[in-house]
């Protein structure tokens, strides 16, 4: 598979760095025992399903945006 290099402004790496906090603390908050269970589970199934909505077109946009100019795309050899 071969990867390709894409340039990503800051605001962009901060919202991919969200969307990854928020998908880890829906998955914590699902596995720890610190709330009543109902709260746990309502909290941890929305934070996770913010995590993984979001990502989706974040993943959309890295993708759509053209490789970095001048710099051929990396194969695997």
């Amino acid at each position: 598979m071969a990867l390709t290099e894409r340039s990503l402004a800051i605001p962009e790496i901060m919202l991919i760095a969200g969307t990854r906090v928020a998908l880890g603390a829906g998955i914590g908050l699902l596995l720890s025992d610190r709330l009543n269970r109902d709260q746990r589970k309502a909290a941890g199934w929305a934070l996770l399903a913010v995590g993984v909505l979001m990502t989706i077109p974040i993943v959309k946009g890295v993708l759509g945006k053209p490789p970095v100019a001048g710099k051929p795309s990396t194969s695997g050899s």
